[in-house]
């Protein structure tokens, strides 16, 4: 039980810091945020709980191609939230990125990666 409550502390205390910098140093908190800490952090749980290294291969593969669709969200967010908001933009590009991923997801099994 306790490993588990180190394991909340350990990932939430990163998602914190990384806000707190990125409110006082925009573009450090960017670059730190688009460091692979949580899939980093989330392998080495795997391994330290004696998860299967084929299974620890397989989430980096599939964190690879999951994170692909994503990015266009990141360039149209400021975009839309000059235009429409926080809430809305964050819900518009929340949707594009469903839509995106689903057709990325379409594409790749045409050339056999199956994401769904």
């Amino acid at each position: 039980m306790y490993y588990i409550i180190f394991k909340y502390l350990i990932t939430a205390t990163m998602v914190v810091l990384i806000s707190e910098i990125a409110k006082r140093y925009d573009r450090i908190g960017a670059i730190i945020a688009s460091l692979p800490l949580i899939t980093i952090l989330v392998m080495i749980w795997m391994y330290i709980e004696k998860t299967p290294l084929s299974k620890i291969s397989n989430h980096a593969y599939y964190t690879f191609w999951y994170v692909l669709p994503t990015l266009p969200m990141f360039l149209l967010f400021p975009y839309l939230l000059e235009k429409y908001g926080f809430w809305a933009a964050l819900l518009i590009s929340w949707v594009l990125t469903i839509c995106i991923f689903f057709l990325f997801a379409v594409v790749l099994k045409k050339f056999g990666i199956h994401l769904i």
